[in-house]
């Protein structure tokens, strides 16, 4: 536990600072808000990565380069499957994560202001009205990458849990190609529901991007289907991950 409280001390007083910069730049209307909204969750990531013991390897990142909006989809089974995204993804990116956050002392308040977008996933009609926010952001910003973890939580055991469709139906109405990314390792550094961080190394497989041409609204369940065989396939299959092993005492 020792390496936990390390990187709730670090992790935790960078991520106040830069939150902080961020809600102060925003509630005086500075023009640095946008570049700070950009920089600075960046730079929490890694300092939390680092502190944490915490490598991350990158394979296809240039399969992200390009321009238009699209829409990466992503596997999750930890808090650090967003760090590792975070720290190494082009500039300019929504999130789309439950709306819970936005309770985050600070952060929340620097969430809400870089225009990240929040789900509601126990109202229908707000969560709605999250995706009709990500589709004008999608349509109005020629290079944004909007963030998707389609399973909706965290997986318990790793195993590949069942995808919601909002980021499916989402891709269909902008026209925009989906890219399919596999957040591998994530579980062994933090599982859910426990307190004890292991350092080791993280592998973020970016896949080929799915095209959308030519598909309607009725192809949602066949879209959702490819997308996720693409992910179960760059992490070697939909089953449980390898469960956490016990640190050293002192780690």
């Amino acid at each position: 536990m020792i390496r936990a409280l390390w990187v709730a001390l670090v992790g935790g007083v960078a991520t106040a600072v830069l939150a902080t910069q961020i809600v102060v730049a925003n509630w005086l209307g500075l023009a640095m808000t946008d570049r700070v909204c950009r920089r600075n969750p960046t730079r929490s990531a890694r300092i939390i990565l680092w502190a944490s013991g915490v490598k991350v390897q990158w394979e296809g990142l240039e399969r992200l380069d390009g321009t238009g909006p699209r829409l990466l989809v992503a596997n999750h089974e930890s808090w650090f499957d967003v760090m590792a995204l975070t720290a190494s993804l082009p500039l300019g990116y929504r999130f789309a994560i439950k709306k819970e956050l936005e309770k985050v002392p600070i952060w929340g308040a620097a969430w809400v202001a870089c225009g990240h977008i929040s789900v509601d996933r126990h109202n229908r009609q707000a969560a709605l009205e999250s995706m009709e926010h990500a589709r004008q952001i999608g349509g109005e910003n020629q290079n944004m990458l909007i963030v998707f973890f389609p399973e909706g939580t965290r997986s318990p055991d790793g195993a590949l849990l069942p995808f919601k469709k909002g980021a499916f139906v989402l891709a269909l109405q902008l026209g925009v190609p989906i890219i399919p990314v596999a957040v591998i390792g994530g579980r062994q550094i933090m599982a859910k529901q426990s307190l004890r961080i292991r350092s080791g190394t993280m592998r973020v497989v970016v896949g080929e991007p799915i095209s959308v041409a030519g598909m309607a609204f009725d192809d949602r369940n066949a879209l959702v289907d490819r997308t996720r065989t693409a992910i179960a396939a760059m992490r070697g299959g939909e089953g449980p991950t390898e469960a956490p092993t016990e640190a050293p005492r002192g780690a």
